[in-house]
């Protein structure tokens, strides 16, 4: 079996690297991918009872700053008006989610302008300082004090990570933005936003639509590379530590798994992704996809739900944990991935970073440049 550039995997990274090789190379490409489909984490698809469409491992808004990186998609879609909103539930309650001014007054039961909010939140965090964090807890609680802390983001980290947010590094609450106004978008950095009008799935098939492509699915790379003959190069982007056979141990992952309900509602819950923050309820999240599409016309005497657990599932990994030791044993893995002459490492898995969707699509249109 020849090809000119074999990728390993079908998600954004390798469908870009794929398109560009084909359509201005004019290359041949043989896409191996694990799963029975392409697209990746950002796979969608309909679902057979309601006809709502999905995202099946979880809800993905497009969003970026970066106009190289909607041009290039806008390619393969358009975008809807969606705009994202997060809710979190907490005590029975909910609250708008990041931490905004509607947060901080209902929580506190005050009234605060956005000019207040600075002094109140000094005289929280005065309770209980730290000058330089040494962890994600000491971290939080330097911003917002530790009622805020213990409430919103304390019981939810413990879920999604399985792990004391004294042990988690203090990096990880970074992404996580504290508002003195009423601003209620959760990407309110995302200069172009929104969810492809077709489903994200049809992205990846107009990308892929090309005879120079061949896509297989159900295929093991690590089963099948002894029989592929590659001229040009090999793009990998599955698991970094995977691909050394865990020669120096594992890297730690988290992964979720999805239980879906069918509920006799035309809306169940208001908003597609609300949050649990509290430890007694085992699920992190609700997604509620048809919020997704508010352009289509769903049926309106049922609603498709998916309860979202975090896990650890080495088969399928999501997120990378950023603790100290992963951390190192990443840089040792990027070191002889470096020594790979003719091997180009990519995407979420195979850089180990906690990329977002269009973060990994600007990474594969850099490393098709560099070729």
């Amino acid at each position: 079996m020849k090809t000119d550039y074999l990728i390993v995997g079908a998600g954004f990274f390798g469908a870009v690297m794929a398109e560009r090789i084909s359509r201005v190379l004019k290359k041949k490409v043989l896409i191996l991918e694990k799963r029975p489909h392409i697209g990746g984490n950002c796979y969608s698809e309909r679902d057979q009872q309601t006809g709502i469409e999905f995202h099946k491992y979880g809800t993905h808004i497009f969003h970026t700053n970066s106009k190289k990186v909607y041009d290039y998609l806008g390619q393969f879609t358009e975008f809807n008006s969606y705009y994202h909103q997060v809710l979190t539930t907490h005590q029975g309650k909910v609250y708008q989610m990041p931490i905004n001014l509607e947060t901080i007054n209902s929580f506190y039961e005050v009234n605060l302008k956005p000019f207040e909010v600075e002094d109140f939140l000094k005289k929280e965090k005065a309770k209980e300082t730290y000058d330089n964090p040494k962890n994600l807890e000491e971290k939080a609680i330097s911003l917002v004090g530790r009622p805020l802390y213990e409430a919103f983001i304390k019981g939810y980290t413990k879920k999604q990570w399985q792990k004391d947010p004294k042990d988690l590094p203090a990096s990880i609450i970074n992404r996580l933005p504290i508002r003195s106004n009423y601003d209620e978008s959760y990407f309110n950095n995302g200069r172009y936003q929104g969810i492809p009008l077709e489903g994200y799935t049809a992205i990846f098939e107009k990308m892929l639509d090309h005879p120079l492509i061949e896509v297989r699915n159900n295929s093991d790379y690590f089963a099948l590379r002894e029989q592929i003959e590659v001229k040009e190069k090999t793009i990998y982007s599955g698991p970094l530590d995977r691909y050394f056979n865990y020669k120096l141990g594992r890297l730690e992952w988290r992964s979720v798994r999805f239980e879906k309900k069918i509920e006799a509602y035309p809306d169940y819950q208001g908003t597609s992704v609300m949050n649990y923050a509290d430890v007694e309820e085992p699920f992190t999240r609700i997604h509620e996809p048809r919020h997704l599409h508010p352009e289509r016309s769903y049926p309106k005497e049922q609603t498709l739900l998916f309860y979202e657990y975090s896990q650890e599932n080495p088969e399928e990994p999501y997120y990378p944990v950023g603790t100290e030791k992963n951390h190192e044993l990443k840089k040792a893995y990027q070191e002889l991935a470096q020594k790979e002459d003719n091997v180009l490492f990519g995407g979420r898995l195979g850089t180990y970073a906690y990329y977002d969707m269009d973060q990994v699509i600007g990474q594969a249109l850099a490393a098709f440049e560099s070729l």
